[in-house]
């Protein structure tokens, strides 16, 4: 299949994993106590794997998912092109029932983000991107290519919504030295990366631990709106598919 044709795909199995989250964000019997077997967390996240998985075998191409993340790495290693597959990201917003979580679904190959997916359930947003196809944002029916042109503001970073490492702080205490006053937007799952994708931020730092189905189909949309994901250790891009699949920390610009 062609990339078109992939990043279709794609989209389809987001917004129909998307749908089956809802089914049990939407019910009447929606708790949480933790994340056991028959919590709705649990059941959401199981829901949207199946019908995701269902849509992306089509493709004959080999998935690695939050949900079955017990592939050995000397089977993985292997697999010159792969799916990673975030059925739920952001539990915390879904249990705070907030809307911020996400479906993520990134296509890779030889370790490289080249089409990304990201779907917002709640509020019907659609980020998706591919190399050499550029990156939109689809809301209320309209395309929309991104980044969208930079309005006149101040510098803006992104930032998680539970409290700053200190490594964080001094991250933004020097771009204050270089930007002056800055903005600090909070924005859950991985949506703070759509938000540099976009436009509407300038920088993401991430020092903390992502996985990295966590990071892979919005480092895809952010690198098809030109925009870049720094491994924080190799000072290169953010290769996918390794042995160890914890990230390293991280910045978005």
């Amino acid at each position: 299949m062609e990339l078109k044709a992939l990043l279709k795909l794609a989209e389809r199995a987001a917004i129909e994993g998307g749908e089956e989250i809802l089914k049990v964000y939407n019910s009447d019997d929606f708790e949480i106590e933790q994340k056991e077997d028959q919590s709705p967390l649990t059941l959401a996240d199981r829901k949207a794997h199946l019908a995701i998985i269902k849509i992306l075998e089509d493709s004959e191409i080999p998935i690695l998912s939050e949900e079955g993340k017990e592939i050995p790495y000397t089977e993985r290693k292997n697999w010159q092109t792969l799916w990673i597959v975030d059925p739920l990201d952001g539990t915390k917003e879904f249990i705070k029932r907030n809307g911020e979580f996400t479906v993520n679904i990134a296509l890779i190959e030889n370790g490289v983000p080249i089409l990304g997916v990201i779907y917002v359930p709640v509020k019907d947003q659609l980020y998706s991107g591919a190399l050499k196809l550029g990156a939109r944002k689809v809301e209320n029916g309209q395309s929309i290519k991104i980044p969208t042109g930079r309005e006149s503001r101040k510098f803006r970073a992104v930032g998680s919504r539970s409290h700053m490492s200190p490594e964080t702080t001094t991250f933004l205490n020097e771009l204050k030295q270089k930007h002056g006053e800055i903005e600090i937007v909070s924005m859950g799952s991985s949506l703070k990366i759509c938000l540099v994708a976009e436009g509407v931020a300038d920088v993401y730092p991430r020092f903390g631990p992502t996985m990295e189905w966590d990071t892979a189909a919005g480092h895809a949309i952010a690198k098809a709106a030109g925009k870049s994901l720094i491994d924080v250790k190799t000072n290169q891009e953010m290769i996918y598919n390794r042995e160890e699949l914890l990230n390293n920390w991280f910045v978005v610009s």
